[in-house]
């Protein structure tokens, strides 16, 4: 007779066990599917930063052009002066 409590309570206890891990094997999936998720935005989000990274660099790419290139005009503009003031110098 005791053998068979023995063997009622270890089932009983098996049970419990069984009932506690899988609430933990949901709670897991639960939060490793959150974890998916906030990784997929994340990812996304980089892409769309590194996509605008590629933008604002060609931007800025493209500025130092025009910057190089209006530069390059005044400097051009102040010698055309230099060469009128010598050219009127020597009248």
């Amino acid at each position: 007779m005791q053998a068979l409590n023995d063997l009622s309570q270890n089932v009983h206890l098996l049970l419990e066990r069984y009932k506690a891990l899988q609430e933990e094997n949901a709670a897991l999936r639960e939060d490793a599917e959150r974890q998916r998720q906030e990784l997929i935005r994340t990812h996304s989000e980089l892409l769309a930063l590194q996509q605008q990274n590629r933008r604002l660099a060609t931007a800025g790419a493209m500025s130092a052009a025009e910057g190089a290139e209006e530069a390059t005009k005044r400097i051009n503009a102040l010698i055309a002066q230099v060469d009128r003031a010598i050219s009127a110098l020597r009248r």
